[in-house]
């Protein structure tokens, strides 16, 4: 058990990123977790709790958490841990969240992915807009300390990162031709007053408060709605997938984009942001400027759903396929045993 996982937010892309690198690893790994739920505390306190609970061992050689963990606090509550060779993952950063008012966002958060870059031995995002939206921001979110600021952060963090892309493991599909909610829903309900024939499916796990645009949507949106709502099963997850003809994103903030990929994999013709991380994974016919834009696109593609059945995908998904990712991984979580362990 050479490698130590943590992960304190173990759930969703956090929580399928744990399970591959536990089944790979098998034996090599100990993980410990703490619940998907009140995200804001897991970042808060997860170290002390981390602190009292990660078993003691001379076997440690590497130590792999997320970012949501306050790798600094752990390093200094755990001296033992501290000397292991640490790597933090990056599946979104603080930096770059949007917030309604630049005054709302708290400041610990970011501060403590800051912190935890600088005490990590090697620092990997889940796309390279996810990193260079985290370091570029990193002099000005420092810029909110009133006086006496640090310098040069970014220098110093960032020859110790790298991209990873987050390892998606593809179902074997086969398919069949006889995917911020408010702009979604708007367009949706915009296609359903002009009385265009077309069925949704809105799918995908909640760890907190649900807007009410959704129970308000589904509502409105009446016969149309085909699924609604988290689906436990993977099988039925891809299933509903493959039934699909097209997968949208109206997000307003995206590092990677699991359920997209997964959705194109699966047959889905994707219309996405021209933003984000979407440029990044996906060809530009697959991308809108505005909420007129996807509306124009969706409206033709119900008046002939034939040119997205029809359609073949024009990108690459494999290289996001853990098959492909499997050999990086295991190279970034083998080290030699440092001197002073």
């Amino acid at each position: 058990m050479s490698v130590l996982l943590i992960e304190a937010f173990y759930g969703g892309s956090h929580k399928q990123l744990m399970d591959l690198l536990q089944e790979e690893l098998k034996e090599e790994c100990v993980l410990c977790t703490l619940p998907a739920k009140k995200w804001h505390w897991k970042a808060r306190t997860a170290a002390l709790y981390f602190m009292q609970t990660v078993p003691a061992s001379a076997n440690y050689r590497i130590l792999f958490a997320s970012s949501v963990l306050n790798l600094a606090e752990l390093a200094a509550l755990r001296p033992d841990l501290g000397k292991l060779k640490k790597v933090l993952y990056f599946h979104e950063n603080q930096l770059a969240y949007p917030v309604q008012k630049c005054k709302e966002r708290d400041f610990q958060y970011g501060y403590n992915q800051v912190l935890s870059c600088l005490v990590a031995d090697t620092v990997v995002f889940n796309s390279a807009f996810n990193m260079e939206s985290f370091l570029t921001s990193i002099g000005k979110f420092m810029k909110l300390i009133p006086d006496h600021r640090p310098k040069d952060l970014e220098k110093i963090i960032r020859p110790k990162c790298q991209v990873l892309y987050f390892p998606v493991r593809f179902p074997d599909v086969s398919r069949e031709h006889d995917k911020d909610p408010e702009t979604f829903f708007k367009v949706l309900l915009k296609l359903k007053e002009q009385e265009l024939p077309f069925h949704v499916s809105v799918l995908g796990e909640t760890f907190t408060d649900v807007p009410d645009i959704f129970a308000e949507a589904k509502k409105a949106l009446g016969s149309s709605v085909l699924h609604w709502g988290y689906l436990p099963s993977k099988d039925d997850y891809f299933q509903a997938l493959c039934m699909a003809d097209v997968v949208i994103s109206t997000a307003k903030h995206e590092f990677f984009g699991v359920a997209m990929v997964e959705a194109v994999h699966c047959g889905c013709y994707p219309l996405c942001p021209k933003a984000l991380v979407y440029p990044e994974i996906f060809p530009a016919e697959y991308l809108y400027s505005t909420p007129e834009q996807l509306f124009k696109r969706l409206q033709n593609f119900c008046k002939r759903p034939d040119i997205v059945r029809k359609h073949l995908y024009k990108g690459e998904m494999a290289g996001f396929s853990w098959a492909a990712l499997r050999g990086k991984f295991r190279s970034l979580l083998a080290a030699e045993p440092r001197e002073d362990l």
